[in-house]
Parts: structure tokens; C-alpha cells; sequence
């Protein structure tokens, strides 16, 4: 592969892809707005196909293995447990991780790829791209890599191409791990959310949404006593008829994000370098790649798009509606949710 490509955004998924088109010979340049790495967020959980996707990519996850999911009222009592290892088997573990941890192996993985950071795109003609520092070149393929807010997408895509608030607002945080964060966790309330997991021996990551957190039972209390920094940000999501003009495509956040429930954001983003990556060697004209790329990957990130909604209207039901059908239904609704992942990218 010979083409000269720009990816925007030194993300999960511009990273990833970073490194498997240099791998095949592409001359490959990273921008990157943030003069720092970001580590918002604080915490990741990677579900099995995530942990696939890392390990075709040549890079080995460190975390702490989640082997069941736990879903209980905000009293704390159990509504449903799902055996997520035995879910995954075949494909990959479950992890919980810092953030800072993966990206920090994305980066590794990346190479020698130069990555220039404080940079945004200012201007998107043809082949030819004009760099906010005044500087620019022609590309064979532009890639915006460059996550929910994308300025990759504003550009080509145009003002009605923006994302969508879904009427949640996140809270993440980092807090000391009590002794009872042993796995994923979360408690449902009415109209919200408090989830707990282990990162490693010393810390719990907690996401939590609604109006307020008084109601749950322990361990929010204590979680919420000892959290560090918290991440605000309101949920939004990005749904787009196409990704692709002319040589130009949006992979990752950029293209379809969605709302954090079913824990896909790493995973789609690592599987879309995969195939991008994949249909270019194998097809070489960029046009007819990128039309194959979004062609094999539409119909698993509109179905986890899907999922999210069901999740969501589900778990804002009526309390005890919502309660009663995770008792009775939780385990099969949960392994339905997932079944289409479970299968190699194609």
C-alpha cells in the first residue's frame, strides 16, 4: 500500500488504525487537537470483542478481568447476573482498565508514525488539506478519527450533521475500591444510574447519571465520599446516512457514536480500523474500499445503535415494571443484546 493518509484524532480508533495501515506500508500521519493526551473518563470497560480487536491489532490489554455483570434496584438487591465469561469464551476476557493505560498501548503500538499534536483541520478540498498551523498537503485519504465532536465531520458533512443528546448526563469518576467492588456493578433508580467497577487493587471507576445519587445504597456512599476529579458531560449520540465523501471517511465516535450502556464505544472504533485496514489492502482503489468499508460495518454498529435504545427505554420504565423484567428476563435479554458480536469481523 502506497497511499499518503492523514488521520485526525489520536483517539482509540485513529491510533489503531495508525498502526495497521503503516504495518502495511502506507505513509500515514496522525494530527491530534489536544497538546496532552486526554484521559477523560478516567476508566474503560472492554467487553470480549474489544479484547479481540486489541489482540488482532498486536496489543495485549492489562485490567481487571470481569468475569459477571450485576444488576440490582438502588437498594442494592439483586435483579440479574450474567456469566459474562462464560458469554465471551472463545472470544476474549472481559476487562476493566484505565484509560490513560490503553491509550498509552495505542501509542506504543503506533510506532514511529509521526503524531503532531495541537492541530486541527481548517480546510478540506480535494485531495488538498489546509492545517490550522498554516500548513497542509495532499492526500490520498483523510480519516476523521476525531471523536463525537468531530471538526472532520463539521467540515465535510456539514452544520446539520451534529450529534444528538439522548437527555442523560454522565458522571465518571476514579474513588478508592472498597473491599465489595469485586466486579461490574450497577444500580438502577428511578431515572438513574450508578455503575462501580474494579480497575485494580486501589481503584473502583464509577459512572453515574439522573438528577441524584442520594438514593443508592452502599457502596455509592462511600464511592462518592472519595471520588476524585468527575468527568461531566451530557450523552449524545451520531447517527449519519453515510461516512463516506469521496476520500474522505469518519470511523469510531465520529460516525456513530452512542450512549455508553452496552459498552461498545472501544470496540466498534478498534473493529472499524480492523476492516478499514482490511478492505484497503485488499481492494487498493480508496473509493471502492471505503465504499466496502462502510458496507461490511453498518449493519453491526446500527444494530448495537439499536441495542442502546432498547437498553434505555428499558431501564426507564416504571421502576417495578422495569424490576420485573429484569428478574424474570434479564439473562436472555442481556445475551440477545450481544449475540451478533460474538462473531469475527468480516
Amino acid at each position: 500500500m502506497t497511499h499518503r493518509v492523514l488521520i485526525v484524532g489520536g483517539g482509540i480508533a485513529g491510533l489503531a488504525l495508525a498502526r495497521l495501515l503503516a504495518r502495511d506500508g502506507a505513509a500515514v500521519e496522525v494530527i491530534e487537537r489536544d497538546d496532552v493526551p486526554r484521559t477523560a473518563g478516567a476508566g474503560l470497560y472492554l467487553p470480549g470483542n474489544a479484547v479481540r480487536a486489541l489482540r488482532a491489532l498486536g496489543v495485549e490489554p492489562q485490567g481487571c478481568e470481569i468475569p459477571r455483570q450485576r444488576f440490582c434496584d438502588h437498594r442494592g438487591r439483586l435483579l440479574c447476573e450474567v456469566d459474562v465469561a462464560r458469554l465471551w469464551a472463545g472470544v476474549g476476557p472481559c476487562l476493566a482498565t484505565h484509560r490513560a493505560d490503553l491509550h498509552a498501548l495505542l501509542l506504543e503500538a503506533a510506532g514511529d508514525v509521526p503524531i503532531r499534536r495541537g492541530l486541527t483541520v481548517e480546510r478540506i478540498a480535494g485531495p488538498a488539506v489546509g492545517l490550522s498551523d498554516g500548513s497542509g498537503g495532499d492526500y490520498d485519504l483523510v480519516v476523521g478519527a476525531d471523536g463525537i465532536h468531530s471538526g472532520v465531520r463539521a467540515l465535510v458533512f456539514g452544520p446539520a450533521a451534529v450529534p444528538r443528546l439522548v437527555g442523560q448526563t454522565g458522571r465518571r469518576f476514579l474513588a478508592p475500591r472498597p473491599p465489595g467492588v469485586t466486579t461490574w456493578s450497577v444500580m438502577l433508580g428511578r431515572d438513574a444510574t450508578f455503575l462501580t467497577m474494579p480497575l485494580d487493587e486501589e481503584w473502583a471507576y464509577c459512572y453515574w447519571d439522573g438528577t441524584s445519587a442520594a438514593a443508592f445504597a452502599a457502596p455509592a456512599p462511600a464511592l462518592l465520599a472519595g471520588a476524585g476529579e468527575v468527568h461531566v458531560a451530557p450523552i449524545e449520540e451520531v447517527s449519519l446516512d453515510t461516512w463516506v465523501r469521496d476520500r474522505v471517511v469518519l470511523i469510531g465516535d465520529a460516525a456513530h457514536a452512542t450512549s455508553p450502556n452496552m459498552a461498545q464505544g472501544a470496540a466498534m472504533a478498534l473493529e472499524d480500523a480492523l476492516v478499514l485496514a482490511a478492505t484497503l489492502r485488499e481492494i487498493g482503489s480508496v473509493p471502492g474500499a471505503l465504499a466496502a468499508f462502510e458496507s461490511a460495518r453498518r449493519p453491526r454498529t446500527d444494530w448495537v445503535r439499536a441495542q442502546t435504545h432498547r437498553r434505555d427505554r428499558t431501564r426507564t420504565l416504571p421502576p417495578v415494571v422495569r424490576n420485573g423484567v429484569l428478574r424474570l428476563a434479564g439473562r436472555r435479554i442481556f445475551r440477545a443484546n450481544y449475540r451478533p458480536l460474538l462473531a469475527e469481523l468480516t
